[in-house]
């Protein structure tokens, strides 16, 4: 039973497939505001132990007074999943029983107007997970070209209108807010539907601002680097572009093993290290996303590595 004070997406169906127990390590590459950790460490006790990391220092401070609780077992590190691979041996985690990557936008980055996330909050153009280093939004808006921008809009967030509003930012720049960057967006193109214009655009900022893409490929396979033998891998995707190499990575890995995900040992003969666990990106229930429309999006997948590789 979930007893945290924060319920992320997918908890229950994360806790399920990635099976902690007592005595196992685990990793939450992606902490937010602590929910899936929590819940490893519930199920994990009394002597489970989790490796967590997270680029946001806000985060950090945060999900540490929430995980408090759990002393010593927890392990923290302020740093990008994609160092996992080089990060956690220093630790002690090797041959790990489970990862977690949640690559979604945590509610209290979305929440805090001063981060920049959400164009529905005035506040500055930033967009940065780790504020302390990197271009920030307004910085790609106001320096780069055109069509480069036009690029990011298209790659990134399949905006439809991707050079009309690349056009609109390189003739009214300077942009410094949010709100000022919406309304602009908002002008140049037509609402459709329900969502608002400025949608696409925001994501596909975010997303260049902190490399989601390369970030998501690097941290993939470091993690199934850290995997031991029968451990797992989660990854919960929100982007059609991260969800499409999680996909492939994992069939690509996979292919060589006939053994049905619910047998509960592989035993094949083939020579695949990995056996695919979800063989359709596992969704939420009718029941969350009524209670949380952010998790409508959301595309849970998860591996298992057979045999540790030499």
């Amino acid at each position: 039973m979930n007893t945290f004070n924060h319920v992320p997406v997918l908890y229950d169906e994360v806790l399920a497939l990635l099976r902690p127990q007592a005595n196992g390590r685990y990793i939450d590459g992606t902490l937010g505001a602590g929910g899936h950790a929590a819940g490893l460490l519930q199920k994990s006790a009394p002597s489970g132990r989790i490796l967590v990391f997270d680029k946001d220092a806000e985060a950090i401070a945060f999900a540490q007074k929430q995980l408090a609780p759990f002393g010593e077992r927890v392990t923290y590190i302020h740093a990008s999943y994609a160092e996992m691979g080089n990060l956690a041996p220093q630790h002690g985690f090797t041959n790990v029983d489970g990862i977690l990557l949640d690559l979604g936008l945590s509610s209290r980055q979305l929440d805090n107007a001063e981060r920049g996330f959400s164009f529905m909050k005035e506040g500055p153009l930033d967009m940065r997970f780790d504020t302390s280093k990197g271009e920030t939004a307004a910085d790609l808006i106001n320096n780069l070209t055109e069509a480069t921008l036009a690029d990011i809009l298209w790659r990134y967030g399949e905006e439809k209108s991707s050079r009309k509003i690349a056009r609109m930012m390189v003739l009214e720049r300077p942009f410094t807010t949010t709100t000022e960057l919406a309304e602009k967006i908002a002008q140049a193109v037509r609402r459709r539907g329900r969502i608002h214009p400025a949608t696409q655009t925001f994501q596909a900022l975010r997303i260049a601002v902190n490399r989601e893409l390369e970030t998501v490929e690097t941290g993939v396979q470091a993690a199934l680097t850290l995997l031991g033998q029968n451990g797992r891998l989660a990854v919960i995707s929100f982007h059609s572009l991260e969800d499409r190499y999680v996909k492939q990575t994992f069939r690509d890995l996979s292919k060589n093993c006939t053994c049905p995900p619910e047998q509960p040992v592989c035993t094949c003969g083939g020579q695949a290290n990995y056996r695919l666990i979800t063989r359709k990106a596992v969704q939420a229930s009718a029941e969350e996303i009524s209670q949380n429309s952010r998790s409508r999006s959301a595309r849970l997948r998860v591996i298992e590595k057979k045999k540790s590789i030499t």
